[in-house]
Protein backbone atom coordinates (compact mmCIF):
# COMPACT_ATOMS: atom_id res chain seq x y z
CA UNK A 1 0.00 0.00 0.00
CA UNK A 2 0.67 3.65 -0.75
CA UNK A 3 1.78 5.84 1.86
CA UNK A 4 -0.51 8.91 2.18
CA UNK A 5 0.83 12.65 2.52
CA UNK A 6 -0.77 15.56 3.43
CA UNK A 7 -1.15 18.53 0.82
CA UNK A 8 -2.50 21.40 0.51
CA UNK A 9 -3.46 23.55 -2.66
CA UNK A 10 -5.12 26.90 -4.02
CA UNK A 11 -6.58 27.76 -6.99
CA UNK A 12 -4.46 30.85 -8.85
CA UNK A 13 -7.50 33.05 -10.33
CA UNK A 14 -7.52 36.53 -12.38
CA UNK A 15 -10.16 39.13 -11.53
CA UNK A 16 -9.83 41.29 -14.18
CA UNK A 17 -11.93 44.17 -12.17
CA UNK A 18 -11.43 43.47 -9.00
CA UNK A 19 -14.41 45.70 -7.79
CA UNK A 20 -16.96 43.20 -10.09
CA UNK A 21 -15.28 40.09 -7.41
CA UNK A 22 -15.58 38.03 -10.68
CA UNK A 23 -12.85 35.55 -11.45
CA UNK A 24 -11.79 33.06 -13.75
CA UNK A 25 -9.28 30.24 -12.64
CA UNK A 26 -5.96 29.99 -14.33
CA UNK A 27 -3.72 27.78 -12.61
CA UNK A 28 -2.96 25.79 -9.33
CA UNK A 29 -0.55 25.53 -6.26
CA UNK A 30 0.11 22.13 -4.33
CA UNK A 31 2.00 21.89 -1.22
CA UNK A 32 3.28 18.81 0.52
CA UNK A 33 5.36 19.76 3.67
CA UNK A 34 6.35 15.99 4.31
CA UNK A 35 7.51 15.30 0.95
CA UNK A 36 8.86 19.23 0.25
CA UNK A 37 6.69 19.14 -2.17
CA UNK A 38 5.55 22.45 -3.98
CA UNK A 39 4.57 23.07 -7.79
CA UNK A 40 2.58 25.39 -9.65
CA UNK A 41 1.29 25.78 -13.13
CA UNK A 42 -0.95 28.34 -15.06
CA UNK A 43 -2.41 29.11 -18.26
CA UNK A 44 -3.78 32.12 -19.54
CA UNK A 45 -7.20 32.28 -21.57
CA UNK A 46 -6.87 35.45 -23.16
CA UNK A 47 -10.68 34.75 -24.98
CA UNK A 48 -11.94 34.09 -21.83
CA UNK A 49 -10.02 37.34 -19.69
CA UNK A 50 -10.95 39.54 -22.47
CA UNK A 51 -14.74 38.91 -22.30
CA UNK A 52 -14.26 40.00 -18.68
CA UNK A 53 -12.06 43.49 -19.64
CA UNK A 54 -11.37 44.40 -23.21
CA UNK A 55 -8.43 46.32 -21.86
CA UNK A 56 -7.00 44.06 -19.34
CA UNK A 57 -3.12 43.87 -19.56
CA UNK A 58 -2.17 40.76 -20.53
CA UNK A 59 1.65 40.85 -21.04
CA UNK A 60 1.84 42.57 -17.48
CA UNK A 61 -0.70 39.27 -16.26
CA UNK A 62 1.94 36.74 -17.75
CA UNK A 63 5.04 38.91 -16.31
CA UNK A 64 3.06 38.59 -12.66
CA UNK A 65 2.10 35.00 -13.14
CA UNK A 66 5.99 34.07 -13.92
CA UNK A 67 6.45 35.75 -10.98
CA UNK A 68 4.53 33.63 -9.04
CA UNK A 69 6.26 30.29 -10.56
CA UNK A 70 9.56 32.06 -9.58
CA UNK A 71 8.84 32.60 -6.18
CA UNK A 72 7.41 29.33 -5.85
CA UNK A 73 10.15 27.37 -7.33
CA UNK A 74 12.58 29.32 -4.68
CA UNK A 75 14.65 31.38 -7.61
CA UNK A 76 17.40 33.68 -6.38
CA UNK A 77 16.08 36.48 -9.06
CA UNK A 78 12.29 36.31 -7.43
CA UNK A 79 13.75 38.27 -4.75
CA UNK A 80 13.65 37.44 -0.98
CA UNK A 81 10.07 35.81 -0.61
CA UNK A 82 11.62 33.35 -2.84
CA UNK A 83 14.24 32.35 -0.37
CA UNK A 84 11.81 31.11 2.21
CA UNK A 85 10.97 27.58 3.31
CA UNK A 86 8.15 26.38 0.82
CA UNK A 87 5.92 26.22 3.26
CA UNK A 88 6.41 30.30 3.88
CA UNK A 89 6.26 30.61 -0.16
CA UNK A 90 3.35 28.71 -0.12
CA UNK A 91 1.20 30.95 2.72
CA UNK A 92 2.70 34.05 1.62
CA UNK A 93 1.35 33.18 -2.40
CA UNK A 94 -1.74 32.51 -0.93
CA UNK A 95 -2.81 35.18 1.42
CA UNK A 96 -5.16 37.19 1.09
CA UNK A 97 -5.09 39.77 -2.17
CA UNK A 98 -6.94 42.24 -3.65
CA UNK A 99 -5.64 42.40 -6.33
CA UNK A 100 -5.95 41.20 -9.99
CA UNK A 101 -4.17 37.83 -9.25
CA UNK A 102 -5.65 35.76 -6.56
CA UNK A 103 -5.38 32.50 -4.63
CA UNK A 104 -8.43 30.53 -3.43
CA UNK A 105 -7.79 29.47 0.15
CA UNK A 106 -6.04 26.69 1.00
CA UNK A 107 -7.98 23.01 0.64
CA UNK A 108 -6.50 19.80 1.85
CA UNK A 109 -6.24 16.44 1.08
CA UNK A 110 -4.70 12.70 1.02
CA UNK A 111 -2.13 12.09 -1.74
CA UNK A 112 -0.49 8.86 -2.38
CA UNK A 113 0.89 10.48 -5.87
CA UNK A 114 1.29 14.25 -5.61
CA UNK A 115 2.03 15.03 -9.50
CA UNK A 116 -0.61 12.42 -10.30
CA UNK A 117 -2.94 14.65 -7.73
CA UNK A 118 -1.81 17.68 -9.07
CA UNK A 119 -2.59 16.57 -12.90
CA UNK A 120 -6.31 15.50 -11.87
CA UNK A 121 -6.81 19.40 -9.88
CA UNK A 122 -5.65 20.98 -12.32
CA UNK A 123 -7.60 19.38 -15.00
CA UNK A 124 -10.95 19.94 -12.49
CA UNK A 125 -10.55 23.23 -11.74
CA UNK A 126 -8.34 25.29 -14.08
CA UNK A 127 -8.98 23.63 -17.80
Amino acid sequence: MHEQHLYEYAVIRIVPKVEREEFINVGLMLYCKRQKFLRIQYQIPAKKIRLFCEEFDLDQLKTNLDSFVAICEGKKSAGPIAQLEKDERFRWLTAVKSSSIQTSRPHSGFSSNLDQTFEKLYQELVL
